[in-house]
């Protein structure tokens, strides 16, 4: 696998972010998007360095998920 992917939501009860990887049983959370990012990089180091099958990806992209309400 060279890339993996995360859907990334904002958590609009305590705020900052929410990552959750699409595949691979991987999830974190930050305060602000930097700190997500590392976060991110974190968790999957972590993953694939526990000797989780597969190789470990070289791309980490972030699907960035926004929902907006509107009124009728």
């Amino acid at each position: 696998m060279s890339e993996i992917i995360f859907e990334v939501t904002q958590d609009e009860i305590d705020g900052g972010y929410v990552a959750v990887a699409l595949g691979p049983s991987i999830a974190t959370e930050g305060e602000t998007l930097e700190e997500l990012r590392q976060m991110v990089r974190d968790a999957v180091q972590c993953h694939y360095g526990d000797g989780a099958a597969g190789a470990m990806p070289r791309v980490i992209r972030l699907h960035f998920v926004h929902d907006e309400v509107l009124a009728v």
